[in-house]
């Protein structure tokens, strides 16, 4: 439970490629995301998890990368190749907001690995 709170804390609500991210189903984007995650938040816990976290700010408006980072090691996380990117975005009820979108090399392909928004 330590350990999955660990990377929802770390890695929140997508699962999906950086650019589709808001507009993704959370079921869809649980199916796409790294075994990691899968294991770590289950599908309904996700589904309920994501609604909570984006659902009242609407709609994305604009999103802009603000900053990317090739790294082999993240907190609570096992060691691996993983990009962390963050987005400088603007949604109907928050102007400015920051999304931090981590994607897991797995299986020849960046998955999922994590979101956070704040």
């Amino acid at each position: 439970m330590k350990r999955a709170t660990a990377v929802i804390s770390l890695l929140l609500a997508t699962a999906v490629s950086p650019a589709l991210a808001a507009e993704a189903s959370e079921s869809a984007s649980w199916d796409e995301a790294s075994t990691m995650f899968r294991k770590a938040v289950s599908r309904q816990a996700w589904e309920t998890q994501a609604a909570v976290a984006r659902d009242p700010l609407g709609k994305v408006i604009s999103r802009k990368v603000a900053s990317k980072q090739l790294t082999h090691q993240l907190p609570g996380a096992p060691d691996g190749t993983y990009v962390v990117v963050v987005y400088n975005t603007r949604l109907v009820h928050k102007e400015h907001a920051q999304e931090t979108v981590t994607m897991m090399l797995e299986g020849g392909r960046f998955r999922g690995a994590g979101y956070f928004i704040r």
